[in-house]
This record gives C-alpha cells, sequence and structure tokens, in this order.
C-alpha cells in the first residue's frame, strides 16, 4: 500500500476486515448500516468493480497478506468477516471439499494446537483442491491477531459459505467457545445456522451457512429474525394475497417485483420493458443447471417467484416471454444488472472489468448481509429506511476510484502474479 495521505484519507476508521471479499457483497452491506470496511481480493476484475464503488481494497492473496503483510492492514479492524471460495464444497462442484470435511475438522484443531503449519499446508495439497484449505484462512487471521504484538483479537467474526461447510463451521465455533491452544484463552460466543436468503427479502432462492462469533459481554448471540416467508415450492404464483396479521412475514419477493422496482428509479440501467405483456412483467427462466440428479432436467421458475441461486453462470439461464419463444429457441438473458438486483446489489452498482457474470454469482447478496451484520454488531435488525436506502448505490468520483487503485494495486508489484497480464477495463468514471 502507497501514499500514506491517501491512505489516511480512505481507510481511516475502518472496522471490517473481509476476506475473500468479491466484488463487495458484506462491503455493500457495511456501507449501508454505517460502517467501513476492507477487503482483500485476488481477482482484478473484482477490484475493478470495488475501486469504481468507492470501496477500500487490497488486490492481494489472501494468505500472502497475512504471512508478510499483515502489518498494512489498519490497528481499527476489530470484525473479520469472510466467504472463502465455495467451489469445492458447492454442491455444483467436483465436491472434494465434501468429500474431505472430517479430514478438513481435523486440520482445524491441528491448527489450534499448535502444529507445525508446513505439515498442515502439505497435508491440505494433498486433499486435491488448493482451494479447500482456504476455509482455515480467518482462523489463521484470527491466530496471526493473537500472536501479533500490538494487535488485539477480533471483537466479532462472521463468515459464510455453502450449507455444506456447516459442519466445519460447527467445529469453528467450539474451538472459538474453548479458547485452547494457540488461542491463549481467547473466547468468543459463537453460533451457525443455514439461512434462507428469500427469507430476508432477497428476491431469490439461496442458502447459506453463516457463523456469527463475538467476544463475551454482549449477551448471548440470538437466531436471525427471519421477516419473509420460505419460497413454497407448491405454490406457481407469489402469495401476494395473505392477508397482512400484525407480526407476519412478508411474502417472498418475486423476480418481476424486484425487477419492476429497479427499473423505477432514476437513472436506472434496469429496463424490464422488453419483459412486458399488456404493461405487467411476465417470463419464465430455464436454468443453466439440471435438477433430481438429471442435467437435462432444466429446473423452471416464472416472473412470479424468487430466483434460482444466482451463480456465475447465470447469463446462460435461458429467460422467455412467452412458449412461443421457448417453441421457437429465442431466449433473453438477465443482464448484469438485473442479474445483480436479483443478488440485492442497488440497481446502479458500478460492475467494472470483466467476467461481471462470476462477479455477481459469486457475491454475498447485501441484504442478507444487512441483517447478519446489524444483527451481531448493534443487537437488532436493520432498518427499514437503511434496507430502502441500499436500492441505490452513491456516485463515486473518479478520483476515489484512482486513489483506491493506488492503494489496492499500487505499482502492481505485489499484487498476485500474473493477474495483470490482462489490463482491466476501467469505469467510465475513472477516465
Amino acid at each position: 500500500m502507497s501514499g500514506p495521505g491517501t491512505q489516511v484519507q480512505h481507510l481511516d476508521g475502518i472496522r471490517i476486515l473481509d476476506l475473500f471479499a468479491g466484488p463487495g457483497g458484506l462491503d455493500v452491506a457495511a456501507r449501508f448500516l454505517g460502517f467501513k470496511s476492507i477487503g482483500i481480493e485476488w481477482d482484478h476484475n473484482a477490484c475493478e468493480t470495488r475501486y469504481a464503488a468507492g470501496l477500500p481494497t487490497i488486490h492481494a492473496d489472501v494468505s500472502v497478506m497475512r504471512e508478510s503483510r499483515f502489518d498494512e492492514i489498519p490497528k481499527s479492524v476489530d470484525v473479520l468477516a469472510g466467504g472463502p471460495p465455495c467451489q469445492s464444497f458447492s454442491v455444483a462442484g467436483k465436491g472434494a471439499g465434501r468429500k474431505a470435511l472430517d479430514t478438513v475438522k481435523e486440520f482445524i484443531h491441528r491448527l489450534v494446537h499448535g502444529e507445525d503449519e508446513d505439515r498442515i499446508d502439505s497435508d491440505l495439497h494433498a486433499l486435491g483442491d488448493p482451494r479447500t484449505a482456504l476455509v482455515l484462512e480467518p482462523l489463521r487471521w484470527l491466530i496471526k491477531a493473537i500472536e501479533t504484538e500490538g494487535r488485539d483479537p477480533y471483537k466479532v467474526i462472521v463468515l459464510e459459505q455453502v450449507p455444506t461447510v456447516l459442519p466445519l463451521w460447527d467445529v469453528y465455533a467450539k474451538v472459538l467457545r474453548g479458547g485452547e491452544g494457540r488461542l491463549q484463552g481467547v473466547k468468543y460466543e459463537a453460533e451457525c445456522w443455514v439461512l434462507k436468503t428469500e427469507q430476508f427479502g432477497v428476491p431469490q432462492t439461496r442458502n447459506r451457512a453463516v457463523l456469527v462469533a463475538r467476544r463475551p459481554g454482549h449477551g448471548a448471540i440470538e437466531p436471525l429474525r427471519t421477516t419473509h416467508m420460505s419460497f413454497g415450492r407448491r405454490r406457481d404464483t407469489s402469495p401476494e394475497g395473505i392477508p397482512g396479521v400484525s407480526g407476519s412475514k412478508l411474502p417472498w419477493l418475486s423476480m418481476a417485483a424486484a425487477l419492476e422496482a429497479a427499473s423505477k428509479a432514476k437513472d436506472s440501467p434496469v429496463d424490464v420493458s422488453r419483459l412486458r405483456t399488456d404493461g405487467a412483467i411476465r417470463f419464465f427462466v430455464v436454468s443453466n443447471y439440471g435438477s433430481g440428479g438429471d442435467p437435462k432436467n432444466r429446473g423452471r421458475r416464472t416472473s412470479s417467484q424468487p430466483a434460482f441461486t444466482v451463480t456465475g453462470k447465470i447469463s446462460r439461464n435461458k429467460v422467455y416471454k412467452s412458449l412461443a419463444d421457448y417453441d421457437a429457441d429465442k431466449p433473453d438473458r438477465f443482464t448484469i444488472p438485473e442479474s445483480g438486483v436479483l443478488q440485492t446489489f442497488p440497481h446502479n452498482f458500478p460492475w467494472s472489468g470483466k467476467d461481471q457474470a462470476q462477479q455477481v454469482g459469486n457475491a454475498v447478496p447485501p441484504r442478507l448481509g444487512m441483517h447478519v451484520l446489524s444483527t451481531v454488531l448493534r443487537g437488532k435488525a436493520p432498518s427499514e429506511e437503511e434496507l430502502a436506502a441500499a436500492a441505490t448505490w452513491p456516485a463515486v468520483p473518479g478520483t476515489t476510484t484512482e486513489a483506491l487503485r493506488v492503494i489496492g494495486c499500487g505499482d502492481e508489484s505485489r499484487c498476485p502474479p500474473g493477474s495483470h497480464k490482462v489490463s482491466a477495463v476501467r469505469p467510465e468514471s475513472a477516465l
């Protein structure tokens, strides 16, 4: 990181460190809640989106930052967050991590009880998929903070992954509660759950395993209170006709409702006029993935339902306005702003760089992030005003984007090897 004057301006008062930050799902959530964050991200395309959005970032490998650049993390950071890459654990992947869950549990204990880390790394490498080892990085960052003079243990830890990782989060929680070995008596209140995103107002069915931990003294960690109904697969339409009852959940949010609202915002890049029939948004989506174990059995959702899980392959989902278009095989596709809205990013979020669909799919839905961060940091759900404000991203001056690029990449000499071989596409605001 270079340019000390610029660093003070953009890095002062940062509380949250987001490992594997992606384009900024958790950081966007933090910003709307009034917390400053900094992310570490390996992919330079995601970094370009973050710079354009005004999100402080270090373009680096998480492990390298911990091993040799730990002192560059602001000392004001007291919240450790992150979502390690999930491909090896994902149901959609080959599943190296799923097959090795019990082995990885052992690594957690080996790490805490002081076994040689080179030996641990060698054994992790033998598992086949190097990304599997990254699930240990948050624990390694905590140990680093505890063992580094002049640093304090993080007050709060927030981690998320695909549901198959819940058994590992259970082990994490037990280790954090115990404070043994290299944790040097540092203990946490810790809980973990699988959360359904549509139950928090995300127009998408996506399950995430979330772990939250907090130093003692703030009371027990209570489960997050859901705000919306779970998506019922037996219903073909949104349950908008359910009478309002005091204390009842809101209906889950449909794709049509989310895109309609985004399209009405001032200067919105979301234009759904092509999907209207008789004034209403009507379409159905054929998934890129098979279901029921049959790759040819592609799932279908109507516009009055939540989206399928938004993945990096969302641009391959086929959108049809009518059965005639389906029979003629004339599909439409979701645009990047539309895909972002289905993830609850602001309609005008400045997606930049290449592989934007992958960026969108890799992100934590910001609305879910707001509920998690607000609950663990403030002991309450985000307000309706905060959630409403999260629909629009504030304009970011080009000078800010450039300053953050200098902080994040500098002269590119310490960025991940080979990551800048292809020049990043810079947003207009930075030109």
